[in-house]
């Protein structure tokens, strides 16, 4: 895919992402690393942040691992801490931390909720209030993406807690981007359809679905006619993260190959 922005686009930017061990966040932060950013990137999975990590150092960019759980708001305050410690200042949030289940509400377990609501929602308010603090002492903006979801503006059976969580999301960002436009920190949100990553993968095999007729169901229902990759998601985050997006703020963006537009 041909690449929309500088190879140093973002080369005096810091950038902090969320669940970055695999997927959607190891594929942004990949993609803002070859763009000349630096970047921490945080997750749960030692061995698979480590990789990540040592794959973007060894592209000649920096890149350091933090692991934790956001789920933890005193680790939320830490990560910001550690990587201004590390990096000198924070540029750029992209909350991306996530869980998915699929139930409806009465197959929905009292642990299945509160640890899809204290991931989706309250690891990125915990990582959100934790930045909003640190860009505004530095005085010099900046810009958060938060990630929602196809499933914030359109309704899927069986997806009820995780839907909330993400309907959420859409309203924090847009509350935040009003509250803090003034301090010049920028606050809008991603919305994917369906990508192909291990978390996607989980919430269909939980359907009792092979990957072959997953990708064939995907591919069946999306406008586009395949389904995302996470690059696809990248190029938005980087782009919202931009100086070419310096007027846009509280904004939900699909990114669904066409599927909310019906």
């Amino acid at each position: 895919m041909t690449s929309l922005f500088a190879k140093n686009a973002f080369a005096d930017r810091v950038v902090l992402i969320t669940g970055a061990s695999s997927g959607i966040g190891e594929g942004t932060a990949q993609a803002f690393a070859a763009h000349g950013a630096t970047v921490m990137i945080s997750g749960r999975d030692a061995g698979r942040g480590a990789r990540v990590r040592d794959a973007i150092c060894a592209s000649g960019a920096l890149a350091k691992l933090s692991l934790g759980d956001v789920t933890n708001a005193s680790y939320c305050d830490a990560l910001v801490a550690e990587t201004v410690r590390e990096f000198g200042h924070l540029d750029i949030l992209f909350n991306n931390a996530g869980v998915v289940f699929n139930g409806t509400v009465d197959q929905t377990s009292d642990d299945a909720w509160r640890h899809l609501i204290d991931t989706n929602l309250s690891g990125s308010f915990f990582m959100a209030r934790a930045a909003v603090r640190q860009m505004k002492a530095q005085g010099k903006g900046g810009c958060i993406v938060n990630m929602g979801s196809e499933c914030a503006l359109i309704a899927y059976e069986s997806l009820a807690a995780y839907s909330a969580s993400k309907a959420a999301i859409a309203m924090l960002t847009k509350v935040m981007a009003i509250d803090h436009a003034r301090d010049g920190i920028r606050v809008n949100a991603v919305c994917p359809g369906d990508v192909d990553t291990p978390m996607t993968e989980i919430a269909w095999q939980q359907l009792n679905l092979s990957r072959e007729e997953i990708l064939r169901r995907l591919g069946s229902h999306i406008p586009i006619g395949r389904i995302g990759k996470p690059l696809d998601v990248a190029n938005a985050v980087m782009f919202l993260a931009s100086e070419a997006a310096s007027f846009i703020t509280g904004s939900i963006l699909p990114v669904d190959g066409g599927t909310t537009a019906r």
